[in-house]
């Protein structure tokens, strides 16, 4: 592309486009990055530089762009039809990837809703849980708990379940009243051992259910790891330990796996390490490799069977999308499904992850301004500070500047304040691996020892 071609694109971006969680005057006075195509683990921009793309193009590639078996896929599902709605009618890639899903999550979780992203997965959780017990007679049971700085979306019902101030604090007035818990992560508590932060949160738990679990319907989980937090890794059993307290107060266990899902964490599912089968499950992102919108909310049939009756009964569920079910983000979904087994995907990952531990543990940790490193699988946070554990000032935005010195570098991250985030596609190289964790240290010493 010649570079008046790239200058009109450039305007008009500035004039037409508003970019998400963008401050839209700075933007407009920096040069965009224009993304023209993309091959493997890379994206390629209209200058013609190469990228690697070490946040997954938001966390939600999983076997690398322009994959031949995903691309075949949606082609012949376009020779058949593009799209068909599933409010009166059905289609048979919707119901073949349903059934797929419903096989491969925790057991119990045998019904699909489809929705278009991780904010709707979640909103359609909230709302199945909530009419759930409406249905049941328990009208009283309308309330929802949730971890501190917790992040399931920015449709209304899921704010109201987040705890980011910095991103939803404006909306307050138009939320639901929830109840938040303070995260189980020893950054971010007074406490510093793992195990007595677990218990401790775990206890504050149970005196919440203990006094408002005859009005909680549901509580909702990001498993194992909190993305949008900063990656807030969870001590070794309080999955399971909440679980547990969900089953003994009958309130209903919402897991969002939106990130955590597709093999990120080194298992299909983050819920698998602990054992743990949810009454409602919310995946979106990897679910169609990276590839088209799609996001499904799946419960068990103890929920499903609740919302059966006649017409007249008004048990049915209220709620539904457009493209709910779209036949080309069913098909790319299920060619995804088939590379987990034909490419041995997860056993990669926990070679990988292994790979990306060691290294950065070689490269990254011993860096002065690295106050925390957190991993899960090939889900990465690194927690920059000034001196010790004081955080740099908040005005400085430490963790932009380095992910806009990384691209010098040939690669992509996006911060989360000041922790930089690796998430890399589930395809990423050994000598890509390197490669990435060589360029964030050379950036992250380049810009906090200025």
């Amino acid at each position: 592309m010649n570079e008046l071609d790239i200058a009109r694109l450039v305007a008009l971006d500035r004039h037409r486009v508003w970019h998400p969680f963008t401050p839209m005057q700075e933007w407009a006075r920096a040069t965009p990055l224009l993304i023209e195509r993309a091959e493997g683990n890379y994206l390629f921009d209209v200058a013609g530089r190469r990228y690697l793309d070490a946040v997954s193009s938001l966390w939600v590639n999983v076997h690398g762009h322009n994959h031949p078996a995903i691309n075949a896929a949606i082609r012949a599902q376009l020779d058949r039809v593009a799209h068909s709605t599933l409010l009166g009618l059905s289609h048979p890639t919707a119901i073949e990837h349903a059934d797929r899903l419903a096989r491969l999550a925790p057991p119990g979780l045998e019904h699909v809703f489809y929705s278009d992203s991780g904010s709707t997965a979640v909103e359609v959780a909230l709302k199945i849980a909530f009419q759930y017990w409406q249905l049941i007679g328990r009208p009283e049971k309308r309330r929802f708990v949730h971890l501190g700085q917790a992040y399931h979306g920015d449709t209304l019902g899921a704010v109201a379940v987040g705890g980011i101030d910095l991103f939803h604090r404006v909306f307050g007035p138009l939320l639901i009243d929830t109840i938040s818990v303070a995260p189980p992560h020893p950054f971010r508590h007074d406490l510093t051992d793992p195990e007595a932060v677990r218990d401790h949160t775990l206890g504050e738990l149970r005196r919440i259910f203990s006094r408002h679990g005859g009005e909680v319907a549901a509580f909702i989980i990001e498993p194992l790891m909190q993305g949008a937090a900063g990656m807030l890794v969870q001590p070794a059993g309080f999955l399971a330990g909440v679980a547990a307290l969900c089953r003994e107060f009958d309130i209903l266990l919402v897991a969002d796996e939106v990130a955590t899902g597709f093999g990120r964490t080194g298992t299909m599912f983050a819920c698998e390490q602990e054992s743990v089968a949810p009454d409602i499950l919310c995946v979106a992102k990897g679910l169609t490799g990276g590839y088209l919108p799609l996001a499904a909310t799946l419960a068990t049939s103890r929920i499903f069977d609740a919302f059966l009756g006649p017409r007249s009964a008004g048990k049915t569920f209220f709620h539904g999308h457009t493209y709910t079910g779209n036949p080309l983000a069913c098909a790319a979904a299920l060619a995804s499904l088939d590379l987990f087994a034909s490419e041995a995907v997860l056993e990669r990952v926990q070679a990988r992850s292994a790979t990306l531990g060691r290294l950065l543990a070689a490269q990254v940790r011993s860096l002065r301004w690295v106050g925390d490193i957190r991993q899960r699988g090939l889900m990465v946070g690194i927690e920059l500070v000034e001196e010790g554990t004081r955080s740099f000032h908040v005005e400085q935005f430490i963790g932009v500047q380095v992910c806009d010195h990384v691209r010098t570098n040939g690669v992509i991250l996006r911060p989360l304040g000041d922790v930089i985030v690796l998430m890399p596609p589930l395809s990423i190289t050994e000598d890509e691996l390197t490669v990435l964790v060589n360029a964030t240290a050379d950036s992250i010493a380049a810009v906090c020892q200025k």
